[in-house]
């Protein structure tokens, strides 16, 4: 079998202006990176404000674990399956972080012939979106440490600076730092870090902005420190928001590529979905909802991850409904959750499903508690046996559940018109009564508490003294009336990531609490989350090379 790479590099891409043609696009609305991707203007969504919004496919999965669900690829195969309908299809995507693209996880452009294109500009800089949003963010850490240095009008108070600057690579070195050696030219040296760029405060706004003013007011209202009386220090006391803002200014407009068959594929925004709410952005969303009668979108790692804060946060600020969820599985993860080593996985054994298809109902049971209609798609590998799918197919059955089987990785859109076929069948049948989950205006552990029974199946929640000391700090400025994100191991539904399957019987434990309240959020972190990654003993990036002619190795 070819390698992603090969594959993507045999493609035959239409001219970007072709694509944006075929949905509506004229070329004043669109900025062109090359050949074969370009931006979109936020008019557009401007001009098409009374035109009724297509409906609404969301892309979610299981627990991810080592032996992988293909979340991103059965969002790209779903939405070419669709075009061969002749469904006016638009598919919503995050952007891969180069952090992970040279780490261990790959990109999110898709894989085999479910991919978007061109994936290695992709993959890498693709149109400088991530440049900027680590730009911004470095600029409001140096504004910081330059008011510090020019006197400290405001009296910041150095031990209690909670923004911190970003790069989009993994490197553990830069988890904990001091800046400021070398003398008083330098500035005063204090304890500092790093996190990656997706992990940044700006990456989240980007993604829940509704325009370019709403960008530059939500920067202003980051906290970024606390002075020396305990008050809060924001990002538009330093008056910094307005330059911010104009780095991003091209940034905010969304980007549009295709996929192998040609499928238009809108890329924008890339926060993780463990340390972050893992979505694209609402703009890409709603351009994709304009532009056609189905968007096919996906959030990040499992349900009880990116699912929830889809529903919960994104749609909340998007006032988006989504009509249809897709939950991905497949047999060689649910045997894993079953308790089988990876190494077994490709031998057939139904006895281990059955255990580890518990993760997939309690998945399928958390989008049912916000009324949206559920298909299960079932990721078909080679090593899956007859009675493997059969077991699935009839487990579904008994809980009513509408069940495909999908080949999108091995046969592209080709793959997907089971699946596809489903996912019409309940648009046209079946009624969402999305409702969140919560009220944003309940206290933060009356919100985390819900999350923690009613999502992960915890018996409650604990914590740790450090956040119930910033819990009772958050209230004190009345900045708690904001969705919770969870910051939480993807890999299981509790914190801990070697409870697999459908735990019982845990507790969550909180250890911190920090307000995003520029992108509208409390992030509660649980577990050992980090938020600056590191690679592993031997990097993708060992792999990879390129030549003399231009051509690539080794990029998935």
């Amino acid at each position: 079998m070819k390698t992603d790479i090969e594959i993507a590099q045999e493609a035959k891409m239409e001219p970007i202006v072709k694509i944006a043609n075929n949905i509506g696009l004229t070329e004043d609305d669109i900025d062109l990176y090359g050949k074969y991707k370009c931006k979109i203007s936020l008019d557009v969504l401007q001009r098409n404000k009374d035109k009724k919004d297509g409906k609404l496919i969301l892309v979610t999965a299981i627990n991810p674990t080592p032996a992988g669900e293909g979340k991103s690829t059965v969002t790209v195969g779903l939405g070419e399956a669709l075009c061969k309908m002749n469904k006016n299809t638009v598919i919503a995507l995050r952007e891969p972080s180069l952090g992970p693209v040279f780490g261990i996880k790959g990109g999110a452009a898709g894989g085999g012939y479910a991919q978007v294109v061109p994936m290695d500009d992709i993959n890498l800089h693709f149109t400088g979106d991530m440049h900027a949003i680590t730009s911004a963010n470095n600029l409001l850490c140096a504004a910081i440490d330059n008011h510090i240095h020019q006197g400290n009008a405001l009296r910041i108070d150095q031990r209690r600076i909670v923004f911190k600057r970003v790069m989009d690579m993994n490197d553990r070195a830069l988890r904990s730092i001091v800046v400021g050696l070398g003398g008083k030219v330098n500035g005063f040296p204090r304890e500092d870090g790093f996190m990656i760029t997706v992990a940044s405060e700006i990456m989240a706004i980007l993604c829940l902005a509704n325009n370019l003013m709403d960008l530059k007011e939500r920067m202003g209202k980051i906290l970024v420190a606390y002075d020396l009386d305990g008050n809060p220090v924001y990002c538009k006391d330093l008056n910094v928001q307005g330059a911010m803002a104009l780095l991003m200014k091209d940034a905010i407009k969304p980007n549009l590529v295709q996929t192998l068959e040609n499928t238009p594929a809108i890329i924008h925004g890339g926060p993780f979905a463990n340390i972050a709410h893992g979505c694209n952005s609402i703009l890409a969303t709603k351009m994709a909802l304009k532009l056609g009668d189905y968007a096919v979108t996906e959030a990040g790692f499992g349900a009880d991850l990116g699912a929830e804060k889809f529903l919960d946060i994104k749609c909340r600020y998007g006032n988006l409904k989504p009509d249809c969820v897709v939950v991905v599985a497949t047999i060689r993860a649910l045997k894993h959750h079953g308790g089988i080593d990876k190494a077994e996985l490709s031998t057939p054994n139904v006895e281990a499903l059955k255990k580890g298809i518990s993760n997939l109902e309690k998945q399928v049971e958390n989008i049912k508690k916000y009324g949206v209609p559920v298909v299960v798609a079932i990721n078909k590998f080679i090593t899956d046996s007859e009675d493997e799918v059969k077991y699935i197919k009839d487990f579904c059955s008994k809980l009513g559940i509408k069940v495909a089987l999908t080949e999108v990785w091995e046969k592209g859109g080709e793959g997907g018109l089971d699946l596809a076929k489903e996912v019409i069948d309940v648009l046209e049948n079946e009624k969402s009564n999305f409702k969140c989950l919560y009220d944003e205006k309940l206290s933060i552990k009356e919100k985390m508490n819900i999350i923690a029974k009613e999502i992960y199946g915890a018996d409650g929640v604990e914590y740790l003294p450090q956040a119930q000391k910033q819990i009772k700090e958050i209230e004190k400025f009345n900045l708690d009336k904001l969705p919770i994100c969870v910051a939480k191991t993807q890999y299981s539904l509790s914190d801990n990531p070697a409870l697999l399957g459908r735990p019982e019987g845990f507790k969550i434990t909180v250890k911190e609490a920090r307000v995003s309240n520029g992108a509208g959020f409390i992030v509660v972190q649980t577990g050992n989350i980090m938020t600056m990654p590191g690679l592993p003993k031997v990097p993708a990036a060992n792999k990879m090379d390129i030549f003399e002619d231009g051509s690539i190795v080794g990029l998935f």
